[in-house]
């Protein structure tokens, strides 16, 4: 059980996570930090707790993007079926690894994790960092072959540190020159798999906890919508850099 100041303040930061699941990509992450921060939970828990939230933000994810019509180019469905099917694998292997890991090490991890994204958005807002080449000008195979390969990475991430697809995802795909938009909107069907399969293999060893999938769950929800709607008449430059400033900031109290 949590206190209800403890209840009030991950209903807030999961509010604004899920704006940033759907705005930037990168928002989820701070379920997972939050709840390893500050709720009573075993490192398997909050990634199984935060991974069943995140089946649901996916799905509404989905859903709005779906309506704005990010899928109505071809080689976005396709990017959405390939990296959803090979992140299955990965969410699973990353799952069961969590549960062979001691608890400090799932610490470091995450804060390490958390450092690099932050890091990463910033370089690339910083440098302006430009594609070497449209992923949709790669030949068939071999571009099947690399969204394969980067949707088994993020899967194996996904699963063993609880977090979200957008988080690795979208900024993998806007460098390989994925519109920002279709990345999100692609990363959002790839989280509901990965996420999926993931709750799976934390519910089969009881470490889902239900009132706080609920409790964060919800207010993740409602951002994800308001989120969507950001994204399409906000530009996010600023609330990256914001982001990535954050990220790098918070990685070393991970850690305490």
């Amino acid at each position: 059980m949590v206190s209800l100041e403890l209840a009030f303040i991950l209903a807030l930061i999961a509010l604004f996570a899920g704006i940033g699941i759907t705005a930037i990509g990168p928002g989820g992450i701070f379920v997972t930090i939050a709840l390893f921060s500050l709720a009573p939970l075993s490192t398997a828990e909050v990634a199984g707790t935060a991974s069943a939230t995140f089946v649901a933000t996916g799905l509404l994810g989905s859903l709005v993007y779906l309506q704005s019509g990010e899928f109505a180019q071809g080689y976005a469905r396709e990017m959405a079926i390939v990296l959803s099917a090979t992140s299955i694998v990965g969410a699973l292997a990353g799952s069961q690894l969590n549960l062979l890991l001691p608890e400090a090490v799932f610490g470091y991890l995450l804060s390490i994790f958390v450092a690099s994204v932050g890091g990463i958005i910033l370089y690339r807002e910083r440098v302006g960092l430009k594609p070497a080449n449209r992923l949709d000008t790669v030949p068939d195979r071999q571009r099947r072959i690399l969204i394969g390969t980067i949707g088994f990475g993020i899967g194996v991430l996904g699963g063993l540190l609880g977090v979200g697809s957008p988080v690795v995802a979208v900024p993998i795909l806007v460098v390989l020159g994925v519109p920002m938009l279709v990345a999100v909107a692609v990363a959002q069907v790839q989280s509901v798999f990965i996420s999926g399969f993931a709750t799976v293999g934390y519910a089969l060893a009881d470490a889902v906890s239900l009132p706080l999938v609920l409790l964060v769950g919800i207010p993740q929800l409602i951002g994800v919508v308001a989120g969507w709607q950001v994204a399409h008449r906000v530009d996010p430059a600023r609330l990256r850099v914001v982001l990535g400033v954050v990220l790098v900031v918070v990685s070393p109290l991970l850690l305490l």
